[in-house]
Formats: structure tokens, sequence, C-alpha cells
């Protein structure tokens, strides 16, 4: 697994995620708040750097390392 996320990306991604997952406990109320915890996955794939939607489609916001 190469990485396949910028930092930029992964960065947004955890703030995306933990806001997802922060939203489930602070608004109790919400009607389909379970929707929320669909979090986890960005907050997974920013954290491991590494996208399987981003290898299936070609696409890499990292820069690519030479030699």
């Amino acid at each position: 697994m190469m990485k396949n996320e910028g930092t930029i990306d992964r960065v947004l991604r955890v703030i995306l995620g933990i806001a997802l997952i922060g939203a489930y406990f602070l608004y109790p109320d919400l009607p389909y708040r379970w929707v929320l915890w669909i979090g986890i996955v960005p907050l997974v794939t920013g954290l491991v750097g590494w996208c399987p939607l981003y290898s299936v489609l070609g696409i890499r916001t990292c820069k690519a390392k030479t030699s």
C-alpha cells in the first residue's frame, strides 16, 4: 500500500472525520444520527494516508518520489 494522499488532503479528512463523529455525540436529537458514523472512513483514510477509491481511480494527491 503506497500512500496516495497528500498532507492537505489527509488533514482535511481527519478534521472531517472528527467533526462527523463529534456531531454524533453533540446532537443526540438528530434524526438518522447513526449516519454520522460514516466519519470513521475519512478519519481512518486520513490517518493511514491511503484511500482505496483513489487507488481504483488512479488519483494521487501526494508528491511522487523521485529517485
